[in-house]
């Protein structure tokens, strides 16, 4: 029942924002794609440590 409803709302969640563009000039598009945080990157969590502190996984992990 979840899946369903999840895709019906992604459906008119990305149909609005696709009307979202249409009044828009090719400048103004371009400008509000730069600016957009890039999403992808964004879901697999918090960046790993610069320094290569992380811990070592052991046998009773």
């Amino acid at each position: 029942m979840a899946v369903p409803l999840r895709l019906a709302y992604l459906t008119v969640a990305n149909t609005f924002a696709a009307l979202r563009f249409l009044p828009m000039t090719d400048r103004e598009k371009d400008t509000e794609i730069l600016v957009l945080p890039d999403r992808r990157n964004g879901i697999a969590g918090p960046p790993h440590p610069a320094g290569g502190d992380t811990e070592a996984m052991t046998s009773s992990d």
